[in-house]
């Protein structure tokens, strides 16, 4: 039995969990998040990632709204927060992606529940507009929980963030970089610790890409309209933001469950970095399983970066890490 394989198909039915996708890494239902979690044994997922509805009255088809008073909502969300605390192995992760006024509710609950806190990650929201008498919203929450020490944790680096008009780094302080540190390069670019520090430091001159340990701000995440199709569809997330999560806190092999799977974004991510998955989507599951037929074809899709092209010079007999596909990582 593969990892994925936990339900059975007359429990599936009983919930009324339709089976929409399989392949050999995971299967998409369409159904109610509970349902799918509720059938789900003790510590038996490695990664939980929830993107649930954030309640601001959205129609999602047939019915499915997300408007809800906010007790209600807080309700609901504390049961599937329970269960995803449930199912998740000692050591597991989860994380929860919504609108700030929501995490902070959700981070007191889960502090509750004993689950340890990591990081609020803030995924920049760019050229948001202003809501009536209130600031410009800037960012997205991203939590990030374990079951108690992570069981994995593997570090992530991004590129160093670039103009956008000269392809060079913002932090090069108006081209008058090298005159404050004739080596181009700041100790803080490379170093995490001893065991951080590059090899070859004198090599990342002005002309390749830098890369840096991930932070908990992350702005290079592409809203949906920075995407290069015509397409779009209302749920959707970036693939690099799940691709950064799942890599960070999982290993290939692991299992990773999303109950909310919308346009299968954390799906799509979990196949391509060989991790097992088993995903709901209470409303259309069309946009998801058209995602996933593409890639099982060979068809990958193409984002643009938020922070603009990324320039870099390769080196002979070197793997240039701004040509990998997947997240630039140490396991």
């Amino acid at each position: 039995m593969l990892p994925f394989q936990l339900i059975s198909p007359s429990i599936a039915n009983q919930q009324r969990l339709r089976q929409i996708y399989i392949s050999n890494y995971g299967i998409l239902y369409q159904g109610d998040c509970l349902k799918l979690l509720s059938v789900l044994p003790d510590a038996s997922v490695d990664l939980v990632f929830a993107d649930p509805p954030f309640n601001i009255g959205k129609q999602y088809g047939e019915g499915v709204s997300d408007r809800m008073e906010a007790e209600k909502y807080l309700i609901w969300s504390q049961e599937w927060l329970s269960e995803s605390i449930r199912v998740l192995k000692s050591g597991g992760s989860l994380f929860v992606f919504n609108l700030p006024k929501w995490c902070i509710e959700y981070g007191a609950y889960l502090n509750r529940q004993g689950m340890l806190f990591r990081h609020w990650i803030a995924c920049r929201m760019p050229k948001a507009f202003p809501r009536g008498r209130k600031m410009s919203p800037a960012h997205y929450g991203l939590l990030y929980y374990t079951k108690g020490e992570p069981t994995v944790f593997n570090k992530i680096y991004t590129p160093i963030q670039v103009c956008r008009h000269c392809g060079g780094e913002i932090r090069d302080y108006g081209g008058h970089r090298k005159k404050l540190n004739e080596k181009g390069i700041n100790l803080m670019d490379v170093w995490d610790g001893p065991e951080d520090v590059w090899e070859d430091a004198s090599a990342a001159d002005s002309d390749e890409v830098l890369w840096t340990l991930a932070e908990e701000m992350w702005t290079d995440i592409p809203p949906v309209r920075h995407r290069c199709h015509k397409k779009r569809i209302p749920n959707e997330l970036a693939p690099i933001m799940l691709e950064r999560i799942i890599a960070m806190a999982s290993n290939p092999g692991h299992l990773v469950v999303d109950p909310f799977g919308g346009a299968g974004t954390t799906f799509y991510a979990a196949e391509k970095l060989q991790r097992y998955w088993i995903g709901s989507e209470i409303g259309d599951t069309e946009p998801a399983l058209e995602r996933l037929t593409n890639l099982a074809n060979g068809h990958m899709e193409h984002w643009e970066s938020a922070r603009g092209k990324k320039k870099s010079k390769p080196q002979p007999n070197k793997l240039d890490a701004s040509q990998l596909s997947l997240p630039f990582s140490t396991q």
